[in-house]
Parts: structure tokens; sequence; C-alpha cells
């Protein structure tokens, strides 16, 4: 009877144990899926540092980059020295028998910023294609053969044009994108997009004997080839900061651009008055970035070393030799040939500037009046 008891009591408990145990499951399960998980709890949960805010910002960017290349591409042209029997630059073989390359419109009224190489020289014609596929003839009213910058005006109003940013601030690292038109009709208006590897480049440039020295240059590793050579350099925001202008053809990733603050007097000038009376100094000099690949070696920390005077220029008369070093114009310090000639293009031919100079030991001041180039 004993026995008999006990069995029914273990029966009993093991059924109350298992109404128990599934009464506590179900709860425990119902509490869990109830539980609403938010982006904190899945970021510890995972270790990821991306929620829904996060990738939906990502999304957002991504579309406002786009549509802000998409609005500057309007204001990218194509440029040729010979005019196509089309009425299109483009054409199947632009390179090799167009000498393809880009432009920047950087007025309504139809000023185009691109490299000498590409427009040629002062008062010589090329060939302008707007994004909607008219061609223009083109004069080049302004062209500078160092800085490998040049201005060209064509007959057309109310055209989509960039902002210019402060190219000044550029800093390594930043991201920059690149348009261009690096073959032909098929890649025209190519973007392509790196970082600023650095800034304050020098590069030597040997051509037909000569040996020239370009400085003060932005080095991208956005892909830059030949046909993209006067097209802009990007800031995220819009803002045009450089021109493109030369690649290192025996390197991958590696490409350069003039900074934009040189040549914003001029395009004031020409937007302002249509015309620019250039004035001119007469002098050349190389920063301490130039030094090493001279074979003098002057000692200097910071301004520009005179290498060259113009034998017709105002400069010559002066007082200012070869070998000096200037340090600042008009109490504005001078580190780098693209900051005179940044200085000098914001004057006016008659204007008197004043140009210390260091020479050894001795430190001089020099008033010049510059004169109309």
């Amino acid at each position: 009877m004993y026995k008999k008891s006990h069995k029914i009591r273990n029966f009993i408990f093991s059924i109350v144990a298992v109404i128990l145990l599934s009464v506590i499951g179900y709860f425990l399960y119902d509490t869990y899926i109830n539980i609403a998980i938010t982006p904190e709890y899945e970021i510890k949960r995972t270790g990821s540092t991306i929620n829904s805010e996060t990738v939906e910002n990502a999304i957002q960017n991504s579309n406002s980059v786009a549509d802000m290349l998409e609005k500057v591409s309007q204001s990218v042209v194509g440029i040729s020295k010979i005019k196509s029997r089309s009425n299109s630059i483009f054409s199947n073989n632009s390179i090799s028998e167009l000498g393809l390359g880009t432009g920047i419109i950087v007025s309504s009224n139809g000023y185009i910023l691109s490299n000498c190489h590409v427009t040629g020289e002062e008062l010589s014609t090329c060939y302008i294609t707007l994004e909607n596929g008219y061609t223009y003839d083109g004069s080049v009213v302004w062209c500078d053969v160092d800085l490998d910058l040049s201005i060209t005006k064509i007959n057309a109003t109310n055209l989509p044009y960039a902002t210019i940013g402060d190219s000044s601030l550029a800093k390594s690292g930043e991201t920059v994108y690149a348009i261009g038109n690096p073959i032909g009709y098929e890649f025209r208006r190519t973007i392509t997009s790196g970082i600023i590897s650095a800034t304050n480049r020098t590069i030597k440039i040997e051509e037909d004997n000569n040996v020239s020295y370009m400085t003060d240059l932005i080095q991208t590793d956005a892909s830059i080839n030949p046909g993209n050579s006067g097209g802009p350099l990007i800031l995220p925001n819009g803002e045009v900061i450089a021109v493109n202008t030369v690649k290192i053809t025996s390197a991958e990733g590696i490409g350069f651009a003039v900074p934009i603050n040189v040549v914003k007097p001029v395009i004031e000038k020409f937007i302002n008055n249509n015309k620019f009376d250039e004035p001119f100094l007469g002098i050349y000099a190389y920063d301490k970035e130039v030094i090493p690949y001279i074979a003098t070696t002057p000692n200097f920390s910071s301004g520009i070393y005179v290498v060259h005077i113009d034998s017709n220029s105002p400069a010559i008369s002066s007082g200012i030799q070869t070998g000096d070093i200037i340090t600042s114009i008009d109490g504005k310090v001078i580190n780098n040939m693209i900051e005179l000639k940044e200085f000098i293009y914001s004057k006016s031919p008659g204007d008197t500037i004043s140009i210390n100079i260091s020479r050894g030991y001795v430190t001089r001041t020099f008033d010049i009046v510059l004169t109309k180039k």
C-alpha cells in the first residue's frame, strides 16, 4: 500500500513539474519575442557601429554627392585645337585627331578655364563643345605658360558655371573628384575619385632640351589621363579647388593639379571688366621645395629665391638681384611662386609695390612700379 501511494505521489509530482516548466518556458519565449531591440542594443550585441540612422545618412550623402557631380558636370566642356568635321569635337579618335582636352566654365557669359597646352597660347583659337553638344569657336584671351593655365572666351550666355573654392584650405587626405574627357566620345565627362595625396608638390619638366619646374601643385590619386587636362578637381561640397594639369606616366595613381587661387584674380577681372590688363614684374623665383633640384644651395627657411629677372621688366632697374630672397610684398609674406603670381595678378599696371628682400645678412626694401605685360 505504501509503495502504491509513493508511486502516485511521484507521478503527480512529475505532472506538476512538466506543467510548471511548460508555463515558465512559454513565459520566457513570449517575453523574448516582444523585446524591442534598440539600435544601441544591436550595436552592443553585434559589436557593429552601423545602425539605421548611419545607413540612411550614408545613402543621403551618396545621393548628394551624385547630385553635386551631375551639376558640376554641366560646367565641364571638351576642348580641341583642331576643328572637327562634325558638329561636335567628340569623335571616336578625339585624342589622336583633335587633341581633345577639358575645360571649366567659370562665368555665365562664356569664360572657360583650362590648360595652356590644351587651348594654345593667347590669341590662338580652339573649339569648345558644351554639355548640350553645341560647339563654339573659342578665343584664348589669357595664358600663363609657367602655370599652364589659360582662359578662353566663347560667345554664349546663361551658361552653367562652376563654383570656385579656396585652394589654400586644401589638406592631405581630403576626398576629391576629377571630371574630364580622358579618351574621347565614349568616355566624355568621366568622373573619378580619390584623395589629396599631398600639397605644395614640385615636379621637374624636361621638354625640348629645356628644364622647368611646376611648383605648389596639389597631388592626387584620382585617376587623371591626358584628356583630363584642364578639368576640375572638386571637393565634396562642389567647389573647384584646382585645375588638373599633368600626370606622371611612369607611376600609377599620381596626378597633379594647379591650385585655383592663383587664377582667381584673373577670372574676377575678366568677369567684371571683360578684359585683363596683366601687370608685369619680371621676376622668376623658386621656393625652398625646388632648391634640392638646382645646383646652388642657398640656405633659407622662408621666402622665394630669385633665379631670373627679365631684361625688359620694371624689376631689372630696381636694384633686386638674382640670388636675393624675397620675403614679403606690401607686407604679405610670400613663400612660393604661386603666391607671388596671385598677388601680382590682383594688381594693375601702374600700381607701386614694395618688395622686401634678404641678401645674406642684409635686408632691403625696393619700390617697383608694375608695367603692362
